[in-house]
């Protein structure tokens, strides 16, 4: 359970970043593209790969402090951040082609399922 609160506690505050970000995006760079969603995947797979390095390599953090950022915190910040760096893993590990087929698997059937969901939810509300 108290694994369970570290995540949720930083992915409240991770939430409530992406959340400012986005609104400062708007404000300052305007609704033409959406730049809070651009900025924040950017910036989380970047502070993912430092976390990862570290908080997990040099300074051998706890399991609760790598739920609290990692997990949590850029769990609710960005998803593409975990995914950015799930990508990066499996390169790492010689793995090109899975990391090839999950890369472009992830972005054409996330963008089918939000285009299905879309239908189906248009079609029925």
């Amino acid at each position: 359970m108290n694994h369970m609160l570290l995540v949720a506690a930083g992915g409240a505050v991770g939430s409530v970043a992406r959340y400012a970000v986005g609104v400062w995006a708007i404000r300052t760079l305007g609704p033409a593209l959406p730049w809070g969603t651009f900025i924040v995947n950017i910036v989380g797979s970047f502070v993912i790969g430092l976390f990862a390095e570290m908080v997990a390599g040099k300074f051998s953090a706890s399991p609760e402090l790598r739920l609290l950022l990692i997990t949590g915190f850029l769990g609710g910040f960005t998803t593409f951040s975990a995914f950015s760096l799930d990508a990066i893993s499996l390169i790492e590990r010689g793995a090109s082609t899975s990391a090839l087929i999950y890369v472009v698997g992830s972005v054409t059937l996330s963008i089918a399922a939000v285009i299905a969901g879309l239908a189906l939810g248009r079609q029925f509300f």
